[in-house]
């Protein structure tokens, strides 16, 4: 196999969805044996201060929880609010807790929150 330059995997890796990029993710730390965790950011207290200023939330996960009784109906939100396929939104539905969008903004986690439970959801943003 032709070794890939770092500019063809970007590429490769922006044609991915977030989905397929988190299960490539977790496969490459399976195979190496390595984690990709982000290392744990240390918040120190302002000189003179209580604590240092909180910065308000801006990126949302979307983790589907549970089908609940009309999975029919959480396989088709979870089609329309991402890339699926039928077989791959079945598969996610079926092995919830699972994340379901990474990474959006607070109007998109939501509206994405409200459209699975309205289809009989269990959802939580973190």
């Amino acid at each position: 196999m032709a070794k890939l330059s770092n500019e063809d995997l970007l590429a490769a890796f922006e044609e991915m969805t977030l989905l397929e990029l988190s299960e490539f993710v977790k496969l490459f730390e399976d195979k190496f044996d390595v984690t990709a965790a982000a290392p744990a950011a240390v918040v120190a207290a302002a000189p003179g201060g209580p604590a240092a200023e909180v910065e308000e939330q801006s990126e949302f996960d979307v983790i589907l929880e549970g089908a609940g009784d009309k999975k029919i109906q959480v396989i088709k939100e979870v089609r329309g609010l991402t890339s699926l396929g039928l077989k791959e939104a079945k598969d996610l539905v079926d092995n919830a807790p699972k994340p379901l969008l990474e990474g959006v903004n607070k109007e998109t986690a939501e509206k994405a929150k409200a459209a699975l439970e309205g289809a009989g959801a269990s959802v939580t943003l973190k």
